[in-house]
């Protein structure tokens, strides 16, 4: 059977505070280590001939974190752009930060710019970044959106037209959502946009998912039979 190879894959990383817990370690331990995970499936996916990947950094939520980690992440992000500037430019992928920016420190902002303006022309990989983001928040946003440009009349809006007030407007949905550390649910995350997503979850965490954790998953992926709501294979075989 041909392997099929998912268009865009996203990721809930989680474990990263288990896992440094579980060595002895703060959380920040593995956050770090996080971010190493994150480049070997970035390499994983360009292998692979994935065009999309994206990855739940920071949602809505974490904003309750104590300001100390909060803080930590945040400085985290801003060195992993400083870092990953040449390998992103070598592997041609193109680097995207979605979510809900006005939270973000500006320093932070301009940074996230300025990479976005520099891996514009790359086209081998995108990467997201989803960044202070939540599932209801995009909804809502693009509700608001879409309200201000149709008023009260919105009969004639179809999921198609909604979909361009997404902040995900012009990428595809996800063909398959991973998420590690043996938790079962998406967690506030592309709700509208995971609709008819293939999930795949874990236990293992997140530091220590890399390239063959990442092929296990396509492989699984390539197995399913993807429905929409119709019917199976087999089934429309026999319905023939």
């Amino acid at each position: 059977m041909e392997k099929r190879i998912p268009a865009h894959i996203s990721i809930i990383m989680d474990g990263n505070g288990r896992w440094a817990k579980e060595k002895g370690h703060e959380r920040g331990y593995g956050h770090i280590h996080g971010v190493e995970s994150v480049r070997k499936v970035t390499q994983a996916c360009v292998e692979e001939g994935v065009k999309y990947l994206s990855v739940y950094a920071f949602s809505e939520e974490n904003w309750s974190r104590p300001a100390e980690e909060v803080g930590f992440l945040m400085n985290l992000m801003m060195d992993a752009i400083s870092r990953e500037v040449e390998t992103l430019m070598k592997n041609g992928v193109r680097f995207r930060v979605l979510g809900n920016m006005e939270r973000i420190p500006s320093t932070l902002q301009d940074a996230i710019r300025a990479l976005e303006e520099q891996t514009a022309g790359n086209d081998r990989l995108t990467l997201i970044v989803f960044l202070s983001y939540s599932g209801q928040w995009d909804i809502l946003q693009a509700a608001k959106k879409m309200a201000m440009e149709h008023g009260t009349d919105v009969s004639g809006v179809t999921r198609e037209d909604f979909g361009r007030y997404l902040v995900t407007a012009g990428i595809p949905d996800p063909d398959l959502i991973i998420r590690t550390s043996g938790e079962q649910r998406l967690s506030n995350y592309l709700l509208w946009q995971g609709a008819y997503s293939e999930l795949y979850f874990t236990d293992i965490l997140w530091p220590d998912f890399g390239g063959k954790e990442l092929h296990d998953a396509v492989e699984a992926y390539s197995r399913r039979d993807r429905r929409f709501g119709g019917l199976s294979k087999k089934e429309a075989g026999d319905n023939q």
